[in-house]
């Protein structure tokens, strides 16, 4: 698992519900992988 996943893991299981981001390098990773987690958590 790479720090921006764990991160964006941790996010969700504290309760995120949503997340706003520019798709620019580094933030990249972490939008992707929110936008396929989030939608499997509610």
């Amino acid at each position: 698992m790479k720090g921006t996943e764990a991160m964006a893991e941790a996010a969700i299981r504290a309760g995120c519900n949503a997340y706003f981001g520019y798709p620019i390098t580094p933030q990249t990773e972490l939008i992707h992988y929110m936008s396929r987690r989030m939608p499997e958590v509610g």
